[in-house]
């Protein structure tokens, strides 16, 4: 290797670093919980380097601080930056893509220096948790209603009837009694991948679940019930080739205060592996789209899989149903995520550390309505095949340009790979007319969302970075 090669940060040995400190011309010092394809991603970004071990941050910042003679300040008072120091403990890392368990543990007592981040908001779950992101919506939509109107309020039907149990389970009963002969479907309200799930017609058909959940807990070591929530089961969903699916959509959130959203091209739908029939509801093969639940059908082929690009899924409806239906569709999705995340934009503790990569799984009806059924703290990054590695490798890789910890691009940027800005305290609007999916090239007033559309990552980043460049040297 030549002496002018540029060697990636995970290939440099420790000599080679520089002091710590803000980062600058040196390599970037990452940490990853997940050894799937983030932890690929890191690995093969040049210079970055993995920091080893395992090892207790909050020991390694507070014992640095006090060899400084600094104080740094809690997370809940808003990070201030503090002197560069040196560090050369395993706590010293710049990136750190954490699991949940992690961050509940230690973000209330642990300190962040000025350029550090790390994955997560710390109360993240009152909107991926499936109860709580019911009652903020319910909250906003009516917040809505009394300040802007009726009309205003229809703006957010897009989740089905939904009651958490058993706290709501009165309230729930006399709506059933209204509507005799629908179905409903529970699902625990902190699980994922299909766990727990179940659909039912008779109220009989839960009286095993509810059993006892009533009486007085006279006994202190009775467990507390678990929670679940009961939706009105959407009976019309939209079907291909006579199968139901649903879209994945991938949101990046940088802050909520101000709120930044951007929106990934590349997604992908989920179908089952059964068509779909209302007369086997026991069947969850038939009605849940988890690749967790389809991959144990007895007739699922693991090469063909049970997916499609988000790409292919807009290329066919466009076919099938018109550019302009397809459109309105897809801006119904737009409109999901910003209601969505405007619910809780008070609530999230915002932190300029934390960042947020949602996994948004929503539902077409046969109407093409979106529906909105739950939305992922940790959307699954482990990959299926070939096709699902490239996305999500390309995925993550564009969300760390999108964070630019290496201070490569001017902020001001709209598009970065797949990544498009949907939302920065009020919506985007797009500024070029190179996107497939816009017709003849015009772009005025049409919002920066793209979902489904095709680009040229690479060329793009390529344009983006050389642009940058060119802006920051004059």
């Amino acid at each position: 290797m030549s002496k002018g090669t540029k060697v990636p940060g995970y290939m440099q040995g420790k000599g080679s670093r520089n002091p710590r400190g803000i980062i600058g011309d040196r390599e970037i010092r990452y940490k990853c919980s997940l050894q799937n394809t983030i932890l690929d991603v890191l690995r093969g970004r040049p210079g970055w380097q993995e920091v080893p071990g395992q090892n207790n941050v909050q020991q390694n910042v507070q014992t640095n601080a006090k060899q400084q003679g600094t104080t740094p300040q809690s997370s809940k008072s808003g990070f201030q930056s503090i002197p560069p120091i040196t560090r050369n403990s395993d706590g010293d890392w710049d990136f750190y893509w954490c699991d949940r368990e992690w961050l509940a543990q230690n973000y209330d007592t642990m300190f962040l220096y000025e350029h550090q981040k790390i994955l997560h908001f710390r109360n993240h779950y009152e909107l991926t948790r499936k109860n709580l992101m019911v009652k903020n919506l319910k909250r906003l939509k009516k917040q809505t209603e009394r300040e802007q109107g009726k009309a205003e309020g229809l703006s957010f039907e897009f989740f089905p009837t939904t009651y958490e149990l058993p706290s709501e389970y009165h309230i729930f009963v006399e709506e059933f009694k209204k509507n005799p002969g629908i179905i409903w479907i529970m699902k625990p309200a902190a699980r994922a991948q299909g766990r727990g799930i179940f659909l039912f017609r008779r109220l009989k058909d839960i009286t095993d679940w509810k059993k006892g959940e009533y009486q007085p807990l006279s006994d202190p070591n009775r467990e507390v019930p678990e929670t679940y929530v009961v939706q009105r089961y959407i009976e019309n969903p939209y079907l291909i080739g006579g199968r139901k699916f649903d879209v994945r959509v991938y949101v990046l959130v940088v802050s909520y205060n101000p709120l930044k959203v951007w929106l990934y091209r590349s997604g992908f739908a989920r179908f089952s592996n059964t068509r779909f029939s209302l007369d086997s509801i026991e069947d969850t093969y038939v009605h849940l789209t988890n690749v967790a639940v389809q991959k144990n059908a007895p007739d699922y082929d693991p090469d063909k899989g049970c997916k499609w690009s988000t790409q292919q899924l807009r290329k066919y409806l466009a076919a099938k149903h018109g550019v302009e239906a397809v459109k309105k569709a897809f801006k119904g999705i737009d409109n999901i995520i910003i209601k969505s995340l405007q619910s809780v934009q008070k609530i999230i503790i915002n932190d300029k550390h934390c960042f947020e990569m949602y996994g948004y799984d929503v539902l077409f009806d046969s109407d093409l309505k979106p529906w909105l059924i739950e939305i992922n703290a940790s959307p699954s990054l482990t990959a299926s095949g070939k096709e699902d590695y490239d996305l999500k490798f390309g995925l993550l890789n564009d969300l760390l340009n999108v964070l630019d910890l290496e201070n490569r691009l001017t902020g001001k940027e709209k598009r970065i790979g797949g990544w498009d800005l949907l939302w920065e305290d009020g919506p985007i609007l797009a500024d070029d007319g190179n996107m497939e999916c816009t017709p003849n090239g015009t772009t005025a007033s049409i919002p920066n969302s793209f979902l489904g559309c095709h680009n040229d990552r690479k060329r793009q980043l390529r344009e983006l970075y050389t642009a940058a460049q060119s802006i920051k040297k004059s």
